[in-house]
């Protein structure tokens, strides 16, 4: 099985730089700009199966890959961001000066009361590989969710039951493509490469390039 994890474009959460968690932002313009050259470079990737996050920044990034592709987007609950509960909807400052404890640690596993536990987390990351794996394999799959999701279920499918125990050392940029490969013969994975943003570089060497010429 081939995997794509992508990130969804700038959401206006993004543009404001609050914690969205849960909460549904649609996209930025900014956002709409990338996710329209993200599907762009997907019209040459083999994709089987196209699955996203029910929640909007996500979906619609989903729908531009989906539109090159002549796809259906298969919307899925459990690839929904981390909830973080009170933390939703505030930015890193607020945070940190009503909940200070959640400075110590990661905000995704802070702890703070009303936001998803490790337990819940590992849950539902070993439910998606699980039905990926079974459903799927030898097939190329997308998942399009978001930024701190994808980085606990990279941890977990790299370290297992353990991924809370370490360091999490992934960022995800908006609109970043991941991509592992489980061969058939193997339960583990490879990792092709991660946080792959070439198709929004491309543009703006082209921006920088047509800058240039008028010069």
């Amino acid at each position: 099985m081939n995997l794509y994890l992508i990130r969804h474009g700038q959401s206006e959460g993004n543009r404001l730089k609050k914690i969205q968690g849960t909460m549904d932002f649609p996209l930025s313009e900014e956002g709409k700009k990338q996710v329209e050259l993200l599907g762009e470079r997907f019209a040459s990737i083999k994709l089987d199966h196209l699955y996203s996050s029910d929640l909007t920044r996500a979906s619609s990034t989903a729908d531009a890959i989906a539109a090159h592709k002549k796809m259906t987007v298969h919307k899925w609950d459990k690839l929904r961001e981390v909830e973080l509960g009170p933390l939703q909807g505030k930015t890193r400052v607020q945070i940190y000066e009503e909940f200070p404890q959640a400075n110590k640690n990661s905000l995704i596993t802070s702890g703070v009361d009303g936001t998803e536990t490790v337990e819940q987390l590992e849950a539902r990351c070993n439910y998606i590989l699980e039905q990926l794996l079974l459903a799927h394999r030898g097939k190329n799959i997308a998942l399009v969710s978001h930024g701190g999701f994808l980085s606990v279920l990279m941890m977990y499918i790299l370290t297992g039951e353990q991924w809370m125990n370490f360091h999490r050392p992934f960022r995800f940029g908006n609109t970043s493509i991941t991509h592992l490969e489980w061969p058939l013969d193997s339960e583990k994975p490879y990792l092709h490469y991660m946080n792959d943003l070439q198709h929004l570089n491309d543009q703006n060497q082209a921006m920088t390039d047509r800058k240039i010429d008028i010069l």
